[in-house]
């Protein structure tokens, strides 16, 4: 299982990659459907309704027993159409008394899509975010850009040119250091900011930019490459191959305190 927040496009600074010991530890959570571990922010938690019915609950409130995934919305397809997430379900919830959705794919992903504009527009209220060519170019020339991204149909020569921007301020000329275009249009976006017409957000707080990361990094590995984000430079262009790339990631420490579920 990989964990999306090391996909993501962020730039590391000083003082990250440091032991673990001086961050605090995450919480590391299980996948029911593969047993592999990462932290809790990577995966999704599923949780069990009066009803009976397994529900999403991205944000981890849900009072009462919660079950993790990992997996991507391909894989999580497959293993409700073989019996494999009812049977992992009922280990968990340790009754075989539930109710997969058919939409349950549709309600987690939806669910991830509303938390990651959700958090985008958190940023934005708290001033962490930078919308506008002309305000991310400054603050990319200036060393204070942490994270780039583009509205899916934003012009390619706009995103090139605050690319270049970061590279430059970053001292990183000649690198693939670049934005990522987000599977969803400038429309989507003005209405989770509250703005008009966005469609180049920057992140100028390294702590809000790992808060994006993680929120974006597991609604874009959910729904998969088929509708997964992409680099706004290609390949003909003179950047690495179709694929989400670009600065190093914001690094993360081991956590320790496993466990299984929180309840």
């Amino acid at each position: 299982m990989r964990n999306p927040r090391n996909e993501l496009l962020t730039r590391p600074s000083a003082g990250q990659g440091s032991p673990a010991g001086n961050r605090e530890a995450e919480p590391v959570r299980s996948c029911i459907l593969t047993r592999e571990r990462a932290s809790q922010a990577a995966l999704v938690r599923l949780a069990l309704a009066p009803d009976g019915q397994v529900l999403p609950d991205v944000r981890a409130k849900a009072p009462g027993r919660g079950a993790w995934i990992g997996v991507t919305r391909a894989e999580l397809e497959i293993a409700i159409a073989k019996g494999r997430l009812h049977g992992a379900l009922s280990r968990a919830f340790k009754t075989g008394a539930i109710t997969i959705p058919a939409n349950l794919p549709d309600l987690i992903a939806s669910a991830l899509e509303r938390a990651a504009l959700d958090r985008l527009g958190l940023e934005a209220r708290a001033g962490n975010l930078l919308t506008g060519s002309e305000r991310i170019d400054t603050a990319a020339r200036s060393g204070q850009l942490h994270a780039l991204f583009h509205a899916a149909d934003a012009a390619s020569d706009g995103a090139r040119r605050l690319a270049q921007a970061w590279r430059v301020g970053s001292d990183r000329e000649g690198s693939d250091v670049r934005g990522l275009a987000l599977p969803v249009e400038r429309t989507i976006l003005a209405l989770a900011l509250g703005r008009e017409n966005v469609v180049h957000i920057g992140l100028t707080d390294r702590a809000a930019a790992k808060r994006v990361s993680d929120a974006l990094g597991r609604w874009l590995h959910f729904i998969g490459p088929d509708q997964n984000a992409q680099p706004c430079e290609t390949a003909s262009r003179g950047s690495s191959a179709p694929g989400v790339s670009g600065p190093q990631p914001i690094p993360t420490e081991p956590a320790v305190d496993v466990h299984e579920d929180t309840e």
